[in-house]
């Protein structure tokens, strides 16, 4: 039997395999489909202590995994959890196939982010398309450059209000003729004269038009169905995020975006189960606090193993 299973291979997964590993409890952790998490979608992570030139995101997960080795921690490589059996100890995990029995498991799943779905989107990601303003809205290619923002509530508010720090125009794309976002944060955000909202639009298609990078962005009217076409050096997409907590249901406390609802500290409503990063973060999202958050995970899991 495990002593403790943690189940992703983000920032908080792979700081949760460090501190548990250098407390002798030998987990065992299962990567999931994607390795690195999000994070490794990102071409330059410039905000995580330690790295003063930046460093890449695949780079840093793994050193992360390095780190985690070093001390003994166990690697399922892109395995799949089918499903969970919290309701009796010991806790049972499915992956692919095998039933994995543990005392005490982490679950640090992540988020994914809500995508368009239109041409060039994903050709692009790392080229110009991004998710995360506050990782990489301070790169050099989007400097002084025009920008596009697609959302309309806090999140996509917030997105654009950063990067106007950056940009020398921020356009914000809004299917609505009116922001979602609070009150007070769409007020300020019409406010800014570098943002400019352009209304009942959406992206129909995003543009590489002389390099393969993005030059801009196809935009549909929804009330007119007039199409236009507008320059920028970079998009970014924030219409929410999807937290990987599906097959948790019915077991783990969620809101209703599917975010876990922590009890105290990490702790979940099931006693041995603990969550870290952005599956049960639906405010901060950022690779420092996911990481910080695996740390408190491990903690918390050891001093529960330990009857603490």
């Amino acid at each position: 039997m495990e002593q403790v299973v943690i189940i992703g291979s983000g920032c908080a997964g792979w700081t949760a395999a460090i501190y548990t590993a250098r407390a002798n409890l030998n987990p065992l952790l299962i990567t999931g489909q994607q390795p690195g998490g999000l994070l490794t979608t990102t071409s330059s992570v410039e905000n995580f202590p330690g790295f003063r030139n930046g460093i890449e995101g695949t780079a840093l997960m793994l050193e992360m995994q390095e780190q985690a080795t070093r001390f003994g921690t166990r690697i399922q490589y892109l395995s799949r959890v089918e499903s969970v059996d919290f309701s009796s100890a010991p806790l049972k995990i499915t992956v692919d196939g095998k039933v994995i029995e543990s005392r005490s498991v982490i679950v640090a799943v992540g988020a994914g982010h809500r995508h368009l779905g239109v041409p060039g989107e994903h050709k692009l990601e790392n080229k110009g398309v991004t998710y995360c303003a506050t990782c990489d809205g301070a790169l050099p290619v989007f400097r002084n450059q025009p920008l596009v923002v697609v959302g309309g509530g806090d999140s996509a508010c917030e997105e654009a209000s950063y990067l106007t720090r950056f940009a020398s125009q921020v356009y914000l794309i809004h299917r609505r003729d009116s922001l979602r976002a609070s009150r007070i944060m769409a007020e300020r955000t019409l406010a800014n004269p570098k943002i400019t909202p352009v209304w009942n639009s959406v992206v129909d298609e995003v543009l590489d038009v002389t390099e393969n990078r993005v030059t801009g962005v196809r935009l549909k009217n929804i009330v007119t169905g007039e199409n236009s076409t507008l320059g920028c050096a970079g998009v970014f997409v924030a219409i929410g995020h999807t937290p990987n907590t599906q097959i948790f249901q019915g077991q783990l406390t969620m809101d209703e975006a599917g975010y876990l609802t922590l009890a105290e500290g990490s702790r979940t409503n099931i006693p041995g189960v603990f969550a870290a990063g952005d599956c049960a973060d639906s405010v901060y999202r950022q690779a420092i606090t996911a990481a910080g958050m695996g740390c408190a995970a491990a903690i918390d899991a050891e001093r529960w193993l330990a009857g603490i």
